[in-house]
């Protein structure tokens, strides 16, 4: 029986590698599948929020090496750690249907976002969470929490914190729903490009790998995503700046909605667009060529230290 070495990270979120590889012993049982763990540099270093390490693929590099080298056959990944740009070599070969994308509160006293004391504490890992908390709630303060998600339940407690906030999908794979306070909605926080979602991460030239993976394929999900990362990728955005995109379906198009912010939350610049499914990348072109324009290239431009050019290839006729 032949094996297919799936990689991943060491965390407890490998759960997600365990999910598709029980898919695909489901559809093909004449396989065996083992699961390689590999230890990143973003597992490594826990006590410095991601923005300061900078770099891209904290998550995610050692894994594509090993797939590189052909030490496994495929790599699970969470779609939001992915880079804008995959390395050459390597494809997404399929992104299964997509979890909930919403970020969740989990609230030490039960308070709600809005009911939270004023200059209360909130533990968040990232800049994107910290720029709409501190546009919508200026009073507050955003506190770096890194860690596994239980860490970070723990130290709601041992850092005296009045909330903190992680992705729903986290919380509801590890089993954890029990803790949710409230689902933010997108109006206060938009979710990170790609939440949600799982990216099963292939060579370009294994056809056999990229058989047994199809069937894992959700139509939706894929497309949704690959419009949020071509929002991404035309503004050069990694984790040192805090971006952040949602698509989904409305009728026969696709709705896309996207923000860039200062860091401070001082200024956040958001806009919706609505196009034709076929034109779903453009549509991401499109939305972030708009926020660009009305302000995005300074913001992006201090916080990067380089310039931003605004490239007139977007959808004409986007709502």
């Amino acid at each position: 029986m032949k094996t297919i070495r799936i990689g991943t990270r060491g965390s407890p979120l490998a759960w997600q590698a365990k999910w598709v590889r029980s898919q695909l012993l489901a559809l093909h049982p004449q396989y065996e599948a083992e699961i390689v763990k590999i230890k990143t540099t973003g597992d490594k270093i826990t006590d410095v929020p991601l923005a300061r390490v900078g770099g891209k693929g904290l998550f995610v590099k050692e894994i594509e090496t090993a797939l590189l080298d052909s030490r496994i056959d495929l790599a699970v990944h969470s779609m939001k750690d992915m880079p804008a740009e995959i390395p050459p070599g390597l494809c997404i070969g399929a992104m299964p249907e997509r979890e909930n994308p919403l970020d969740i509160m989990i609230s030490r006293n039960g308070h709600s976002f809005e009911d939270l004391p004023r200059g209360a504490r909130i533990g968040s890992s990232s800049l994107r969470r910290g720029a709409q908390v501190r546009h919508v709630r200026p009073d507050v303060t955003v506190h770096p929490l890194r860690g596994n998600l239980d860490t970070r339940i723990r130290k709601l407690e041992t850092e005296g914190l009045d909330a903190i906030i992680v992705a729903a999908a986290g919380v509801k794979r590890l089993g954890l729903e029990a803790r949710i306070t409230e689902y933010l909605p997108e109006a206060i926080m938009l979710p990170a490009i790609g939440q949600g979602a799982l990216a099963i991460e292939i060579r370009e030239d294994d056809g056999s790998t990229q058989h047994l993976i199809a069937p894992l394929d959700h139509r939706e999900t894929r497309l949704a995503v690959e419009s949020e990362r071509a929002f991404l990728r035309r503004l050069e955005g990694g984790c040192q700046v805090p971006i952040a995109a949602r698509a989904k379906f409305v009728g026969d198009g696709l709705e896309l909605t996207g923000l860039v912010a200062e860091v401070d939350g001082s200024i956040l610049l958001r806009e919706t667009i609505r196009g034709p499914v076929d034109q779903h990348e453009k549509l991401g072109v499109e939305l972030a060529n708009r926020l660009l324009m009305k302000g995005g290239r300074e913001i992006l431009e201090n916080i990067l230290g380089r310039a931003i050019g605004i490239a007139d290839f977007g959808l004409r006729n986007a709502e």
